[in-house]
């Protein structure tokens, strides 16, 4: 064997091991990567179903004394030049009311020079409705407080189906403006 030889078979056995070990580094290198997208991909899938669970910002908070409809203020806009009437709804879903006696809410209008009544509708599940009109609505927040018994064709409370609060053409000087319903609530 000369020299030129031995230099070959050096130079082999450094490249072969070299190489090797720069494989053994890239598949390492590449199972690093796998493990860091896994757990990126995992993290995405998990806030992405966070997201996509419906939240409702008017899901009703219940306690034994007190369902909470609307913790934030309800922008009624209304526009009456296309429709004859302006509806804000909360399905009840067939709550059981007959424990409370009470429902509570807070009103203001946007314009002072406006002179509106809001009808407030409640409806059970046996078609029973009935209504109040509220009057002379302040432009500074006001409390409500009205007593079950003032819904007078209402007989059953144990299967509400809606709350709703209803702004009629006929009963607005102007046909468009804004009313604020704040926490909404039906308690003892």
């Amino acid at each position: 064997m000369d020299k030129k030889d031995i230099y070959e078979h050096l130079a082999k056995i450094y490249l072969d091991n070299s190489s090797t070990s720069t494989a053994k580094k890239k598949q390492e290198t590449l199972e690093d990567y796998r493990l860091f997208i896994f757990i990126g991909i995992a993290i995405l899938v998990v806030l992405g179903l966070l997201f996509l669970i419906p939240f409702s910002r008017h899901k009703p908070v219940r306690t034994e004394n007190l369902i909470v409809l609307a913790p934030d203020a309800i922008r009624l806009s209304y526009n009456l030049h296309p429709a004859k009437k302006e509806i804000y709804s909360f399905d009840l879903q067939k709550a059981n009311l007959s424990k409370f006696n009470v429902l509570g809410f807070a009103l203001k209008k946007d314009h002072y020079a406006d002179t509106i009544s809001l009808r407030v509708e409640l409806v059970n599940a046996f078609n029973e409705k009935s209504e109040i009109y509220i009057r002379d609505i302040p432009t500074t927040w006001k409390e409500y407080k009205i007593l079950f018994t003032e819904f007078k064709s209402i007989s059953n409370w144990s299967e509400m189906s809606s709350l709703s609060f209803v702004i009629e053409e006929w009963n607005t000087k102007e046909n468009s403006g804004e009313i604020l319903v704040d926490n909404v609530r039906f308690f003892k």
